[in-house]
């Protein structure tokens, strides 16, 4: 038992002790909120989209895709999201919208900051196509729900659909996932000076990325009602996996691409939720706080489920 959980903490340790030196960082104010936003977005628009260009440029895409995959991992999904807006409404006695925030903040995992660091340890180079192949598909699904969500309650106008397909249109991380399985099927393979820099910059998108994740807790927090931010850490960090390891277990699809749906699922509350708060104006306070929380307790969720995985 001892020799399980020392190779747990050998994957789980590392990604949440550099989360916890950004925070160290903000906290002592080594590094300042302009330089913060800086990493983040350098994270997001660069360093990360490089690493999934790089990773699925060279690796070998499956000649069919297991459908089982996806609909464990989605039906999870919504099914903590539907639980979430449901209990904010009758419960917790929010607004429309809000209730949508608090579902979205459920549904929606940190992949970029926590997911593609700790995923890629876990399972390496074997389970880094079924990471970005979900990344692809999950981040306009989960967010054209939300928005259809919030904006159903008032009538779907033009201009949402036209600032909609937009960020989804030029959001970097999903321009590096086209433009690498682009040159996967095109057999772009890079070289020399070229074939370094892509290394080096997709070598510095972990490390950048739980940086960033620590300075983003310090700024953000946990504050206001904390009932609501409980129950959305719970949805997010237990059930979803639960649901999404018991599909797992009846749905076709090879063990390695199981283990990382059941992972993708137990991953904090991502910052994506926190955005939507902002550009609505309602459910901040609640959707950072369920940034904070479960990535806090995700510390121990996550080797829980590495266990249950038999990962390590």
């Amino acid at each position: 038992m001892l020799g399980i959980l020392a190779d747990l903490a050998l994957i789980v340790l590392p990604v949440f002790g550099i989360v916890g030196v950004g925070y160290g960082a903000a906290k002592t104010r080594l590094i300042s909120d302009s330089a913060s936003d800086g990493l983040a977005e350098y994270v997001f628009s660069l360093a990360v989209p490089i690493l999934i260009f790089k990773t699925l440029s060279e690796s070998k895409l499956p000649d069919a895709q297991p459908w089982g995959y996806w609909i464990a991992y989605f039906s999870g999904a919504f099914a903590v999201f539907a639980l979430a807006a449901v209990v904010a409404a009758k419960v917790f006695k929010r607004s429309h919208t809000e209730a949508v925030i608090h579902g979205f903040s459920a549904g929606q995992a940190n992949t970029v900051f926590v997911g593609v660091p700790l995923i890629l340890k876990a399972y390496g180079e074997a389970g880094a196509v079924p990471l970005f192949l979900l990344i692809a598909v999950h981040l306009p699904v989960m967010l054209v729900a939300a928005t259809i969500a919030v904006e159903g309650g008032s009538g779907f106008s033009r201009a949402t659909v036209k600032r909609l397909f937009r960020s989804l249109a030029f959001n970097p991380i999903l321009l590096g996932i086209y433009a690498g399985g682009i040159g996967r099927l095109m057999g772009f393979e890079a070289h020399g000076v070229l074939k370094q820099v892509l290394d080096m910059m997709a070598a510095s998108a972990t490390p950048c990325a739980l940086v960033s994740l620590g300075l983003a807790l310090k700024r953000y927090g946990i504050s206001g009602d904390l009932r609501p931010t409980v129950f959305i850490s719970a949805l997010k960090l237990i059930v979803h996996p639960l649901l999404v390891l018991g599909l797992t277990r009846i749905l076709p699809m090879p063990p390695v691409w199981a283990g990382v749906a059941v992972l993708f699922a137990a991953m904090p509350c991502g910052i994506n939720a926190y955005l939507l708060a902002q550009r609505y104006g309602v459910g901040v306070g609640t959707s950072s706080s369920s940034v904070s929380l479960s990535t806090a307790l995700g510390l121990f969720t996550i080797t829980f489920w590495l266990y249950v995985l038999g990962v390590g």
